[in-house]
């Protein structure tokens, strides 16, 4: 790369025009005449005209694999409101065959322009997605992935009710006669038996679906400048499908990544550092003890100041959900 202007994040020299490179690694960094001396009748040179170049992005926590799931599916990250999401599912299901799952990630209450009528602690109640898909379960989760909702079909496709308890570290938000909403908080999601109703895929749909949103997923985080992506916790038949796309070339990005399997043999059997020339790395284990401040999961020494008073009936979670005991958290942690 020459005639740029370059950020090399190097205080004894901020900016250069030129760069050399070879398998992946810089060699040299300096002026065009420093870097000429590289090239040579094999060299590819791209001419950067004065535009600046910079580092590749490090993402420090994200997941990887949702984000091709997501293109795959409705994408609500950017939803002003629960009217557009409803308007996105009824658009969804016409599509849909019947009784098809309508999947959805990325929706984040405060980021609406309103609060939904009727709702429950700010979070609407499944009537409306029932009206625009009484047929079709539907699922989406919330931004933070530690919430979820759905609607009825769903939730009786699931067995959940109104006699349906709590599971540990978990929470059926319900209604004042003691009805799910559809807001399912940390494990409570768990709950949700997704593709319920449907034919079982076969080994090579799920590998194929599977290497399809891996292979989103690189052209999205490449595409926004990301070349090194830590990814906070996968299973090892996910990453053992990454690891068959980078021995194919098929996987651009740097991956970094927590398992979120605890088998003391398993965790030493996947264990890799730059396996694929600096491709992969597998060196550590990802636990969740509590949830998150969108879905009032986080586990918090006081009750959250923004959680409707009276909230009818009351919330079991008006400080946040511990999901796992700290007696478990230990001895993960002497696992790994």
């Amino acid at each position: 790369l020459r005639g740029g202007r370059v950020a090399t994040l190097d205080p004894a020299l901020p900016e250069a025009q030129a760069i050399a490179a070879r398998d992946g690694a810089i060699v040299a960094v300096g002026s065009n005449a420093d870097i000429a001396r590289y090239v040579g009748s094999s060299t590819q040179v791209i001419e950067l005209d004065g535009q600046l170049g910079i580092p590749g992005f490090i993402e420090g926590h994200g997941h990887f694999n949702n984000i091709g799931e997501g293109k795959m599916n409705l994408e609500l990250m950017g939803t002003k409101s629960w009217n557009e999401i409803v308007q996105m599912v009824a658009q969804a299901v016409e599509k849909a065959k019947p009784g098809q799952w309508i999947i959805g990630r990325g929706w984040h209450q405060e980021k609406w322009t309103s609060t939904p009528e009727p709702n429950v602690e700010g979070f609407p109640t499944h009537a409306s997605l029932d009206k625009v898909s009484p047929n079709n379960p539907v699922l989406l989760t919330h931004a933070s992935g530690h919430a979820s909702f759905a609607n009825q079909k769903a939730l009786e496709l699931s067995g959940i009710g109104a006699a349906t308890p709590n599971p540990d570290g978990g929470e059926i938000l319900k209604d004042k006669t003691g009805n799910p909403t559809g807001l399912l908080r940390e494990t409570a999601s768990r709950l949700i038996k997704r593709g319920a109703g449907e034919p079982t895929p076969t080994a090579e749909e799920t590998e194929t679906r599977g290497r399809r949103a891996l292979e989103l997923a690189d052209q999205e985080v490449i595409s926004k400048g990301i070349t090194s992506f830590q990814d906070a916790g996968s299973t090892f038949e996910l990453i053992n499908r990454v690891k068959r796309m980078i021995d194919e070339g098929k996987m651009r990005v740097r991956l970094w990544m927590m398992a979120r399997e605890y088998d003391p043999e398993a965790l030493a059997a996947n264990r890799v550092v730059g396996y694929g020339n600096n491709k992969l790395t597998v060196r550590a284990i990802k636990i969740t003890a509590d949830g998150a401040h969108g879905s009032r999961g986080a586990w918090l020494l006081e009750p959250y100041s923004d959680l409707p008073e009276g909230s009818v009936p009351p919330s079991t979670s008006r400080v946040g959900l511990p999901s796992v005991s700290m007696d478990l958290v230990r001895k993960r942690a002497q696992v790994a």
